[in-house]
């Protein structure tokens, strides 16, 4: 049945052109859709910061609600199953994307700060779509991990070896968070990183939070940095986003506008989820695929002449060069909330294209780089079998 008219965010990529052979496609800035706009939408696609609740759809004709994006915190999914309205996500769309970010700033920040990645001793909070992945990438770097992640480690499923928050609190000197938010039940992330917790990171501990900003403290995060200079914070994800705390944000070492899994490839993905959601739910067909948007592949080359850790610093920079996100994001410290806000939305917009590992070829001869490596964490390495030809990421 055609026919179908559909609200969307208009910052999702690419989604007129995905959603347009479902019927009609309407945009608009996602912090401004209404019930009213909705009066005759049968389906709406939207992102984090759009509250999909009561409020916004009752006595609409929405039936299928798509965002695209892994989080879910923004959706009464409760309402949504009492009122027979489908709701599909982007789960692990862009979990790719977020941990090669982390990664991007773990050696950004051991330059900045002088300290060598690889004698850290990492702790991952959340094992799921980006934490496994990071995991996966800091072992194949030879970076010792430790992991925590109590309902997986209920479920008994996974096959890793867990360890408490406590433990990675006390034993780890590199933290990354990789929880959803949640507010309630025996496991609720809500500052899960709070006053008490945060105190007891240890001497010269890195803390990224690339998860949801309400996971830490924000407020007694500052004040910790305000009485320690020991500690280095790369922080992506924000509390009352995008209106974060600007005393916060130029005292972080890193700072990033929420834009992690901003790869080219993650933005596509999540559009490819959810549209292929609601072709399901309306037994329709879209001819749109995101492999038709897929730039060509890129070259990075490794001077010889570098040190080892000179030179995986080299790598990760020419992949993505996340200082520059950084100096773009606290330029817009000094301005008004108004302004602020603006800015903070405006870099998300127009986020320059970053590709994933997989799209780069590395010439590292004569470098230190063990080609197994890269080839491990996803890069191409000419004159390897196999290693001309990256699969296709889709989920």
């Amino acid at each position: 049945m055609h026919g179908v008219i559909i609200l969307a965010d208009q910052n999702i990529p690419c989604v007129a052109d995905a959603f347009g052979d479902l019927g009609e496609v309407r945009l608009m800035p996602g912090r401004e859709i209404r019930r009213e706009q909705l009066r005759d939408c049968r389906c709406l696609i939207t992102r984090t910061v759009t509250r999909v609740d009561r409020d916004l759809l009752d006595g609409t004709p929405v039936e299928f609600v798509g965002t695209a994006t892994i989080g879910t915190d923004h959706i009464d999914l409760d309402y949504l199953q009492q009122n027979g309205i489908a709701c599909s996500n982007a789960a692990g769309c862009n979990a790719e994307a977020a941990s090669e970010y982390v990664i991007s700033g773990l050696f950004a920040m051991s330059q900045h700060r002088d300290f060598d990645p690889f004698e850290l001793k990492a702790g991952i909070v959340g094992y799921g779509n980006v934490g496994s992945r990071l995991y996966q990438k800091l072992d194949a770097l030879g970076i010792e991990c430790r992991v925590c992640d109590p309902p997986l480690q209920e479920t008994g499923e996974s096959g890793q070896d867990f360890v408490d928050i406590d433990t990675i609190l006390g034993e780890c000197n590199f933290i990354s968070l990789h929880v959803p938010l949640t507010r309630d039940g025996r496991h609720q992330t809500f500052h899960l990183l709070d006053r008490d917790r945060l105190g007891l990171l240890a001497s010269g501990c890195l803390l990224v939070n690339a998860a949801r900003g309400e996971v830490v403290d924000n407020a007694a995060l500052l004040d910790l940095l305000r009485a320690r200079d020991d500690i280095t914070v790369f922080l992506d994800t924000w509390e009352h986003e995008p209106l974060v705390d600007r005393g916060l944000l130029q005292r972080v070492d890193l700072a990033t506008p929420h834009i992690a899994g901003y790869s080219v490839e993650g933005r596509l993905r999540g559009t490819q989820m959810v549209l292929d959601a609601a072709c399901r739910h309306f037994g329709l067909e879209s001819s749109w695929h995101m492999t038709q948007l897929l730039p060509a592949g890129k070259s990075i080359t490794i001077d010889a002449a570098r040190s080892r850790l000179e030179s995986w610093r080299s790598l990760f920079r020419q992949h993505c060069d996340i200082r520059r996100d950084h100096a773009a994001f606290v330029a817009g410290a000094d301005y008004d909330d108004n302004a602020f806000v603006n800015h903070f939305d405006g870099l998300r917009r127009v986020y320059p294209d970053r590709l994933e590992y997989e799209r780069f070829s590395v010439d590292s001869a004569g470098t230190e780089l063990p080609h197994a490596t890269l080839r491990e964490l996803g890069f191409r390495v000419p004159g390897l079998r196999g290693g001309t030809d990256p699969p296709e990421r889709l989920a």
